[in-house]
């Protein structure tokens, strides 16, 4: 008999009692483990010694600022992250995504659509148990750069270390997994219905210029296609 595969472990880390009980119990009844917590620090705390394949980060928490988990948690951490909040403002969803958010969600939500993100965010990141898919290729090297996919590390040729948030790492592991290729922004985002004026991405596309192109005006890796999407022209080299 084949051995079931480990259900994927979910933080919920929200204060409002009655919104954790219906995002646990959504996530429950699609086979997630759930673990919640009411503040930010006690999810520190247990990150400490448990590796979730999830966060679902509220950013109005009591004892810290979310913004400010989401990066303690995209430093600490390798899993995914997805914002729910009720903040609807664009300054809060551009730097919860910059900072290692890979998804976000206004309340009020649809538990359905919550449990479908979730998935995608792990499908996409290769985690989660019944999702996850065959071990995946590490390290990809081009134009004497390197990025580790586990660590989320990206390496310059001499030896300079930058830690890229999960939301980097997702979009440079698009690129370097299909290298050569126009990639829409719904392909780079994960997402299937992303809003025409969500410029998540391009913030995204930004702060990877920055780090990898020697003039970000004028990229010679992450080209952009006009009407198209992106298109990462350098080699990719795996190991």
């Amino acid at each position: 008999m084949t051995p079931t595969a480990p259900a994927a472990l979910v933080f919920v880390i929200e204060d409002d009692a009655a919104v954790a009980r219906l995002v646990s119990s959504a996530l429950q009844e699609f086979g997630f483990a759930v673990e919640s917590f009411r503040g930010g620090g006690a999810a520190l705390r247990r990150l400490a010694t448990q590796r979730p394949e999830l966060c679902i980060v509220d950013l109005g928490l009591p004892d810290m600022d979310g913004i400010d988990l989401v990066r303690q948690i995209a430093t600490l951490s390798n899993c995914g992250v997805l914002i729910l909040t009720g903040r609807a403002h664009t300054v809060d969803r551009v730097m919860g995504l910059e900072l290692g958010g890979d998804d976000y969600m206004v309340k009020p939500f649809e538990p359905r659509e919550l449990v479908a993100r979730a998935r995608s965010i792990l499908r996409r990141r290769g985690a989660g148990g019944a999702v996850a898919s065959a071990p995946a290729r590490r390290h990809a090297a081009f134009s004497g750069w390197t990025l580790d996919c586990s660590a989320n590390i990206l390496r310059a040729a001499d030896g300079t270390e930058h830690l890229l948030g999960t939301a980097e790492t997702q979009v440079l592991r698009a690129f370097v997994e299909r290298p050569h290729q126009i990639l829409t922004r719904e392909q780079l985002m994960g997402q299937h219905d992303l809003s025409p004026l969500d410029r998540s991405i391009d913030v995204r596309i930004s702060r990877l210029r920055r780090k990898l192109e020697s003039d970000p005006q004028n990229p010679k890796i992450i080209k952009t296609v006009y009407g198209a999407g992106y298109m990462f022209s350098a080699a990719v080299n795996w190991s």
